[in-house]
């Protein structure tokens, strides 16, 4: 796999009240099924109540195979009642730190 044809995507959630280890639960659920598919990598950190998600999608190709993906249809479904998303950024492209980086980056 090329680096470069992965794509970062980034959620900001919460778990609704109460529902703190069922969330947790269903996201080990869902990392299982993407990373079994070979989607993506993710990444989970914390902050205080709220939860940042970085998804390191393989490619577009698997990002739009995993939503015909039914264990991971599953997960999303179950998901959409134990957290509150805060914030999502389907795409974060990276910024050069200088010219050369950017010109090896696109092809060039």
């Amino acid at each position: 796999m090329n680096p470069s044809e992965e794509i970062l995507s980034v959620a900001i959630f919460e778990p609704l009240p109460g529902m703190e280890e069922e969330a947790l639960a269903t996201l080990r659920d869902l990392f299982a099924a993407l990373s079994a598919g070979g989607y993506s990598r993710d990444l989970l950190y914390r902050a205080n109540s709220h939860y940042l998600l970085f998804r390191y999608w393989k490619s577009e190709e698997s990002r739009r195979a995993a939503l015909e993906d039914a264990a991971v249809l599953r997960c999303w479904a179950k998901l959409a009642h134990e957290i509150r998303i805060m914030k999502v950024y389907e795409r974060l492209d990276e910024v050069a730190r200088d010219p050369e980086s950017q010109n090896k980056r696109h092809g060039e």
